[in-house]
Formats: structure tokens, C-alpha cells, sequence
């Protein structure tokens, strides 16, 4: 099977790449590598999986040094004619979109940077999937789109029409834009509402992280 995994370079993705290539996938990497947090993590982590980070530029498809069937591109989301140009020569079978703009907080100050990504973004992979008679298309939501819901605990059989972030809003988002490209086309969707993921080569700026570093300095936790 072949499969494409966005956000390969972040936490979850790079685990996922991983997983799919050792159990024999045919597995392409997509990233665009922003500063979000820091870019050597990243890079890290591509080279872990047998990347020369030196080869790695804009649009340009390499291959793992370890793995023949683990390859690697350097591209937005939001641009269109890369995707769609590696979405017609791949020929993929599966998709699965772990690449967003993340964080709650950094939406309040970079917001076109949440509409770019996770919005125009989805748009383009929902497009080549529904072009490319991808048998089912995984992504990312996030356990924030629970927002002011109350009950507890959370359901995925509950309504969550109260976000409070942007970021939560555009995951949203996803989840109806998914929606109606499964109606309308036919392209199957499953939605993951991810919660505080954590692991080895996991986000510095993530909740267990930011407890054990203060609890190490003596310092108080601040709960969000």
C-alpha cells in the first residue's frame, strides 16, 4: 500500500512513517518544516529515518538512505500545484494529514498562519483525494474542539459548536469539511481527536513536557 503521511517531520508523523515502513508501506513524507518549534527537532527526526538533511529543498522528492520505500518532500499544504503534481505521480492509496499549524496559544498572534495551513490545506489534500480515488483519507482533528462543552467525560457523541481558539475553529472546521467531501464525493474520512500526545522525540512546548522541566527547576506548574 501506499501511503502518504503529512507532517512527517512532527511528533506523531514521523512515528507513523516509521511504523507503516517497517511493516512494508510504500510510505511518502510531506512537510513544510516551519519554526513553529525548533527546525533542528525536526530535522532530527528526518534524519533519523535515513535523511540527508542536505538534500532536503523545496519541492524536491528524495529518498531514505536506510529505506527504499520511505521517500521525503519539502512542501506547504497550502500549495496546491506541488500536491497535486505529487498526488498525480505517486498515485497514493491512503492519506493521512497529521500537518497543521498547531497550538492554541500562538493563534492568538498568527492567525492567517492557522487559515493558510489548516484550512486552505485541508482544502487542497480533500481536493486530490476526492481526484485521486483515495480509499481513505485519516486526519488530525483535536481534542480542542470540545471547547466550553461541560460533560464530562468527553464524547465524540457530543456537540462541539462552542470553540475558543482559532485553532480549535479551524479543526472544526476539518471535521465538517471532511464531512461533507464523504457526502458529496464519496471520499471516506476518519477524523482523530487528538489529546496531550507524548513519547519519545516529543514536542518540547507539550504539557508533560513543560510539567517535568518546571517540577526539575523547583518551579511551579502552570495548569491550561
Amino acid at each position: 500500500m501506499k501511503i502518504l503521511v503529512t507532517g512527517t517531520a512532527g511528533f506523531i508523523g514521523f512515528h507513523l512513517a516509521n511504523a507503516l515502513v517497517a511493516r512494508g508501506d510504500e510510505v511518502v513524507g510531506y512537510d513544510v518544516i516551519n519554526d513553529y518549534y525548533d527546525v533542528n527537532l525536526k530535522l532530527a527526526r528526518l534524519k533519523t529515518a535515513g535523511f540527508d538533511v542536505i538534500e532536503i529543498d523545496y519541492g524536491k522528492l528524495i529518498t531514505s538512505k536506510t529505506h527504499a520505500n520511505l521517500k521525503f518532500i519539502k512542501a506547504d499544504l497550502a500549495d496546491e500545484k506541488t500536491m497535486k503534481e505529487l498526488f498525480t505521480k505517486e498515485k497514493f492509496d491512503v492519506v493521512v494529514n497529521l500537518a497543521a499549524q498547531a497550538g492554541v496559544r500562538y493563534s492568538l498572534i498568527n492567525p492567517k498562519a492557522y487559515i493558510d495551513s489548516n484550512i486552505t490545506g485541508f482544502m487542497n489534500i480533500l481536493e486530490c483525494c476526492r481526484h485521486n480515488e483515495i480509499k481513505n483519507l485519516v486526519y488530525a482533528s483535536s481534542s480542542s474542539v470540545y471547547g466550553l462543552n461541560e460533560n464530562m467525560p468527553f464524547s465524540t457523541h457530543e456537540g462541539v459548536n462552542h470553540p475558543i481558539s482559532l485553532y480549535a475553529a479551524t479543526k472544526k472546521s476539518n471535521e465538517m469539511m471532511a464531512h461533507t467531501y464523504s457526502h458529496l464525493f464519496n471520499v471516506p474520512t476518519t477524523g482523530l481527536r487528538f489529546f496531550t500526545v507524548y513519547g519519545p522525540w516529543g514536542r518540547p512546548d507539550m504539557a508533560l513536557f513543560l510539567f517535568v522541566d518546571a517540577a526539575l527547576k523547583d518551579k511551579s506548574i502552570d495548569v491550561f
